[in-house]
């Protein structure tokens, strides 16, 4: 690697000379790996920030300068939460690291524009580790690609009204990493000035969040089926939570101060349990302004873009975003009450308006399997696919320049109908990441077909990253335009086997929301009213 200004030579009695990159960042020397499966080098686990371990609960703190050369080659740091599928408590404090992978060809003469991964997992579970999202896809393209941990679930993003513990810790952690990023990739051979931004699920509703706010941390946006619109994305304070997780721990006070005292002082895991065991979910939230420091200040629905965010965005979803929901229930699993309960998760409505929707979507059936398809409709309608046109909107008023694309390709490397073990035509929610990652856990080789979808997503979307156009010539393996969207024609590109340009997705069913949100607007929760 050009960039590197030191070289270690290590050899080991089985093995052959290894030469391991040293990097001399503002923060200290950083010494990395050298990729076996690619020409890129890896610098794994460094510390962006730290946790402040009298109030985990609050902004983290600087991580201090490196004295010794920091030895960047771990990346199984996972911040605390319960794993979403064996609900085992995993994960510590100390962990707000990210991982910097450099093609070989980085230097400071030769900059590379930078792309940083903002996970999803709702919220409340989720790590940047390789085992999921191996960079050897990407990095191949010429591009510095990096992951970085955030605190998610309690410690992420419980909010209080309070100063000390405000809320949206998770995001702020993110804004900790653009800042270390902005400050030192270009020891690395990257370009501060071409930092793009991306996340699928809660990742893009976090993207979407930093388009929100005042910074100016990063010039491009990639967002995969998730804005801050997303149905049931956001809260408001609860100062019950923590004097409810110290009852159940066996400290019982109405004082919320006190309450968060006796858990700061709890072993973390304990702390996570207790919320676990309470059903107590925490995610972003409004929060009530403390001497400057909020992020987000009110409900997205009521939050303008900034001006100078007329930033280039790629947005999109896939076309069958909750199969995954629908396709592993049980008969006896689908919930008469599902209308109801997901409308009012974003509005405050009575029945005879639920009732509208159910009959738009299934008529005068009852809610059972034999409507599965058209309930996975309407619950993708009404949690991603509406609000993401939504946003889209916002996005147009604002200037930015936007691609927008549905997913629908069904193949071997559909990672969220691989997880959840379903099957059906069409994508669901997650799908794509598997044709963007080296999936440790995907350990088949890709078929032709899966691999002519994964060096074509990945060359448009490192395409977006260095020019703002997915497509900017036309090519033997992108023989399409993407066309960006207008005021007057929703154009989008249909990944499937093949890539196609279309127009307006799903148009009947969008026009019939387009409709019930105009209509109902003054009944949305946290609507204010204003422009």
């Amino acid at each position: 690697m050009q960039m590197l200004v030191y070289f270690l030579f290590i050899t080991v009695a089985w093995a052959s000379p290894r030469l391991d990159p040293l990097v001399d960042s503002k923060r200290g020397l950083i010494r990395g790996l050298q990729a076996t499966d690619g020409d890129y080098a890896m610098f794994l686990g460094i510390p962006y920030a730290m946790v402040n371990y009298t109030n985990p609960f609050g902004p983290a703190l600087p991580y201090p300068y490196f004295e010794e050369p920091f030895e960047a080659y771990d990346d199984n740091a996972i911040c605390l939460q319960t794993a979403q599928i064996t609900n085992e408590i995993t994960g510590s404090l100390d962990c707000l690291h990210l991982n910097i992978y450099v093609p070989n060809s980085a230097s400071k003469n030769n900059k590379l524009p930078v792309l940083l991964w903002i996970y999803g997992g709702s919220f409340q579970y989720g790590n940047a580790g390789r085992y999921q999202y191996g960079p050897k896809f990407l990095v191949e393209k010429d591009v510095i690609f990096i992951t970085a941990n955030y605190r998610v679930g309690l410690y992420g993003f419980m909010c209080l009204n309070t100063p000390e513990v405000q809320g949206n810790q998770g995001l702020k952690d993110q804004v900790k990493a653009l800042q270390w990023i902005r400050e030192n990739i270009e020891d690395f051979g990257g370009d501060a000035s071409k930092v793009t931004l991306f996340g699928s699920s809660a990742g893009a509703v976090s993207v979407d969040y930093h388009i929100l706010s005042k910074d100016k941390l990063f010039d491009k946006a990639i967002l995969q089926s998730g804005t801050t619109l997303r149905t049931a994305a956001i809260m408001e304070p609860d100062n019950s939570v923590p004097i409810l997780i110290a009852a159940k721990l066996g400290f019982a006070t109405n004082d919320v101060n006190k309450a968060v005292e006796f858990l700061i002082k709890n072993e973390p895991k304990l702390v996570i349990a207790a919320a676990f065991e309470l059903s107590i979910i925490c995610k972003p939230c409004v929060e009530k302004d403390f001497e400057g420091n909020t992020f987000i200040a009110d409900y997205p629905i009521n939050t303008p873009i900034p001006k100078d965010k007329d930033i280039p965005i790629l947005i999109g979803h896939n076309s069958q975003e909750q199969l995954s929901t629908y396709g592993k229930l049980s008969p006896s699993e689908y919930d008469e009450g599902i209308f109801e309960k997901l409308v009012s998760q974003a509005f405050n409505i009575d029945k005879d308006l639920v009732r509208i929707v159910k009959q738009f979507y299934i008529g005068d059936e009852a809610v059972s399997i034999d409507v599965k398809s058209a309930l996975t409709d309407f619950d993708s309608d009404f949690a991603l696919n509406h609000p993401i046109r939504r946003s889209m909107s916002k996005f147009l008023d604002n200037n930015s320049n936007v691609y927008f694309y549905v997913f629908s390709y069904s193949g071997g490397r559909n990672y969220g109908k691989w997880r959840h073990n379903v099957t059906g035509e069409g994508a669901a929610h997650s799908d794509e990441k598997g044709y963007l990652f080296d999936m440790s856990m995907m350990t088949d080789i890709p078929t032709p077909e899966d691999q002519l979808v994964i060096d074509r997503m990945t060359t448009m979307w490192t395409n977006f990253v260095k020019y703002g156009d997915p497509t900017p010539d036309l090519t033997e393996l992108l023989p399409v335009k993407w066309t960006p969207l207008t005021e007057d024609i929703q154009h989008y590109l249909d990944i499937n086997s093949d890539i196609t340009m279309k127009r307006s997705p799903f148009n009947k069913r969008m026009a019939f929301w387009d409709l019930f949100y105009k209509m109902n607007e003054k009944f949305l929760i946290g609507f204010s009213g204003r422009e």
